[in-house]
Parts: structure tokens; C-alpha cells; sequence
């Protein structure tokens, strides 16, 4: 199991509480209240929210507690709720190649731009990187696109041009996803 890591920044009033409830909690608690040990912190870990009680800029997975006093099982209860919305945006996005791929928003991402996705550009950019060798047009017609193979269609020649062309656009990159002799494959 993953270890759930409750970090309360800048706001030692709750960690202090929170410590002497000595709860048996499902997370980790650690307080912080500098912004460099915190990225220290941060870099090394994964699953984390952060709770403090005004917004800090640059700071992701933030839930801001403003409203105190606070019933201490309802606070609970709203932690618990944060780490789910964590672990399911942390859920949904794929790294493929240099890019990661958000399977909730479906769209790509790459150096602070983003590439809004269709369903079909989405399944096929998964469906190749999870492929271990190039995959021919009669797989992808068949697994991405529900076709038979015996139909005469240009649909995925058609798909991967405009999807290369769309990547080419905002990304600067031809190179993402390469044709091979016997079908394509992401880079």
C-alpha cells in the first residue's frame, strides 16, 4: 500500500492538535513552514496532500482549511476525501516518452503546453506505448478502433497523420510517434 503523507504547511496550530489526538491515522503527518524543505520533501514522495490555511502559490495537491474551529471527524472526513481526489488524478495520468498523458482531461502535456486529445488520438497514443513492438493498422483497427479487418479503410492512416501533424504543431516534435515497416510505434 502506498504510504499517504499529510503534510500540514505553515499552519502548526493543526499539526500540534493533530499530534496530540495521536489518532491512528491512515496517512503520515509532517509539518513544515519553508517553502525549500518542503520541495526537498516533495521530491521525494508521491501521494501527498497538502493542508494549510491560506493558498500558497506553487504548491499542488492543496487543500485549504479556512474555516476553523472544525469538528475534528469532519476534518477527517474531508482529508480523506482530498487523498481520493489525489489518487485519482494521480491515477490518470500516463508518462509516454516525454510526455504525460492525462487520461481524466485527455490531453498531453509537455513543458508547460498542453494538446487537447480525442478519444481516438488518447486510446491510440496509450494503446501504442503499451505496445512492446510497432503495431500494424489491422491491430489498431481492431483493438482501437472495433474494426474488421477485412474492411478497406484509410481511417488510421487518416488518424495518425493528424494526430503526428497536431504534436508537430505545439510540441515541435515529428519524431513522436514512427512509422515502421510493419506498423507504427511511439518513440
Amino acid at each position: 500500500m502506498i504510504t499517504q503523507n499529510l503534510i500540514i504547511y505553515k499552519f502548526n496550530r493543526l499539526y500540534q492538535i493533530l499530534i496530540e489526538l495521536d489518532l491512528n491515522f491512515n496517512y503520515e503527518i509532517t509539518f513544515f513552514d519553508n517553502q525549500e524543505t518542503l520541495n526537498e520533501k516533495l521530491k521525494k514522495i508521491k501521494n501527498y496532500l497538502i493542508i494549510s490555511n491560506r493558498k500558497y502559490l506553487d504548491v499542488d495537491n492543496q487543500f485549504i482549511l479556512s474555516n476553523t474551529p472544525i469538528n475534528i471527524f469532519r476534518l477527517i472526513e474531508k482529508i480523506n476525501i482530498e487523498f481520493l481526489k489525489v489518487q485519482f488524478n494521480y491515477q490518470s495520468e500516463v508518462k509516454v516518452s516525454d510526455y504525460i498523458v492525462n487520461l481524466n482531461s485527455r490531453e498531453i502535456l509537455k513543458n508547460n503546453k498542453k494538446l487537447k486529445l480525442t478519444e481516438k488520438e488518447m486510446n491510440t497514443i496509450i494503446y501504442l506505448f503499451k505496445s512492446e513492438n510497432s503495431v500494424s493498422i489491422d491491430e489498431l483497427q481492431k483493438k482501437v478502433w472495433s474494426y474488421q479487418s477485412d474492411l478497406e479503410t484509410h481511417t488510421v492512416e487518416t488518424h495518425i497523420y493528424r494526430l503526428r501533424k497536431k504534436i508537430l504543431n505545439m510540441f515541435n516534435d515529428n519524431d513522436f510517434i514512427i512509422s515502421k515497416t510493419n506498423g507504427y510505434q511511439i518513440n
